[in-house]
């Protein structure tokens, strides 16, 4: 946190201009492992959904991420609850410094693609596949992955959070309220 006057000059951490707030120390651990990667490196990392939309000095950081180090390649939403002693949604951040695909950033919404094992969510081979293939091929597939230009991502202000990419919205049926209406009449007066 902020309190430290030792990360004020701690290379991980003072180019971002804000610190990581130490109660969502997320953030934190993300830049010192980016400082850690090689030149030409690439890093995948577990974190909770809150990294993608929290706003102040993790906005600040996400924004400094894409905007000047361009090194977030991918996101990946995962399911709730796959993990021993959290049920939280999770997500994957790709993260290279040296990106061939530096003008976009792929979101995978894999949040559904899983099994129930006993009380816990389980992504099967063919889940995992699914999500490497997409990533692989960078590619936009309805309700499931969308590959938006950084302009986009800037016009949503670095908020990451999923569904603003990927669009999983499932349309209803219509509802006919009159019949709805002539039924629940005649239930009446049979009563």
């Amino acid at each position: 946190g902020k309190k430290n006057p030792l990360f004020e000059n701690d290379e991980r951490f003072s180019q971002y201009g804000k610190l990581a707030p130490s109660s969502k120390a997320d953030f934190a651990f993300v830049q010192h492992m980016i400082y850690q990667l090689a030149e030409n490196g690439t890093m995948a990392c577990v974190l909770p959904h809150g990294v993608l939309f929290r706003g102040s000095s993790e906005g600040a950081i996400r924004k400094y991420l894409i905007e000047k180090l361009n090194y977030l390649d991918a996101v990946i939403g995962l399911p709730a609850n796959i993990f021993f002693g959290t049920g939280i949604p999770t997500c994957i951040l790709v993260l290279s410094k040296c990106r061939v695909n530096d003008d976009n950033i792929l979101f995978i919404d894999a949040s559904e693609g899983y099994t129930k094992d006993g009380n816990k969510n389980r992504l099967k081979q063919k889940h995992i596949d699914k999500i490497i293939d997409t990533y692989r091929n960078r590619e936009t597939i309805d309700k499931f992955s969308y590959l938006a230009d950084l302009d986009e991502v800037k016009e949503n202000d670095f908020n990451l959070n999923i569904p603003r990419y990927v669009d999983t919205f499932e349309e209803e049926e219509p509802v006919d309220l009159d019949s709805v209406s002539t039924e629940l009449k005649q239930i009446e007066t049979e009563l």
